[in-house]
């Protein structure tokens, strides 16, 4: 071994050494160590909807590791008769996928514009787009409650999901657009030369390359909606409000009906973490697409 190797093996510090075995099998028995942390809340929430409501008043989720027999379905037998919760659900639903679908529609066509296409203003708009970034969704809850009212639309499904894509839009376009941009020139000219419109590009060549970035922006918005409760307390009334604002208000009416509110607050957790842990692939290839690029 020459002066030289024994000097750089020297140099390396005690730190540098746990970087660099940081990056391997320790950094994904963290990582797990997380996750695992992480998904703690969720499962013991699953338990808890399982249980019978006296149990859960007198011991702790983890006693049923010891005693399986307190495990029973009558909780969620609770949640389907109740009338205000399943319909909550379906209103949940009813929001969520059209507010989803629409902002992922609106956005992309608007994305393909700004960045491929040569109108008056393009650059100035864009610049509008980007400013309404930073517009809180709480400005604008007044001036849209009282247009909804004059329109008459305001207490109804339509009016919370035209909220959503309202204040869905902005982001949408501008992450869709910047992804959009990087597509290659030479690609949509080749296109063009073999006879493609602008619609045939758009949905032949566009869309087929930023499906990475539209499910990365499908679950985002997903997640946004579905979990929304501040939108729907003000725009939705008793016909038309989702889980989130059912479940708040059978806290506030009865406070100890968890034979109801526990399948319902896991009903209303786990479909996101499916929809999420669905498209994972998707997401995290938008994700890396979009640090490449």
């Amino acid at each position: 071994m020459t002066t030289l190797d024994t000097t750089v093996r020297a140099k390396r510090s005690f730190a540098a050494k746990v970087a660099s075995g940081a990056g391997g099998g320790v950094l994904r028995v963290v990582l797990v160590l997380v996750a695992v942390f992480w998904l703690v809340p969720t499962f013991g929430l699953l338990v808890s909807s399982f249980r019978d409501p006296t149990d859960i008043a007198t011991s702790g989720w983890w006693k049923v590791f010891g005693a399986p027999g307190q495990l029973t379905a009558k909780s969620y037998k609770s949640l389907l008769e109740n009338d205000a919760i399943t319909h909550s659900l379906f209103n949940t639903i009813w929001i969520t996928v059209p507010a989803t679908l629409l902002v992922v529609l609106f956005g992309a066509m608007a994305g393909y514009a700004f960045a491929w296409m040569d109108f008056k203003g393009r650059d100035w708009w864009f610049l509008v787009v980007v400013a309404l970034l930073v517009v809180p969704v709480q400005v604008a809850l007044i001036p849209l409650a009282d247009l909804f009212g004059k329109i008459g639309i305001f207490g109804d499904i339509i009016g919370v999901v035209l909220f959503h894509v309202g204040f869905g839009l902005p982001f949408a376009i501008f992450l869709l657009r910047n992804f959009f941009a990087e597509i290659p020139r030479e690609l949509l000219e080749a296109a063009r030369l073999d006879g493609a419109g602008e619609t045939r590009l758009f949905l032949t060549v566009v869309l087929p390359l930023g499906a990475p970035a539209i499910a990365s922006l499908g679950i985002f918005q997903f997640l946004w909606v579905w979990n929304d409760m501040l939108v729907a307390l003000v725009f939705s009334d008793s016909q038309s409000q989702p889980l989130t604002v059912a479940l708040q208000q059978q806290v506030r009416q009865f406070g100890n009906n968890i034979d109801v509110l526990a399948p319902g607050a896991f009903i209303s957790m786990v479909i996101p973490l499916v929809v999420f842990f669905a498209f994972q692939r998707q997401f995290v290839s938008g994700v890396m697409a979009g640090a490449v690029k």
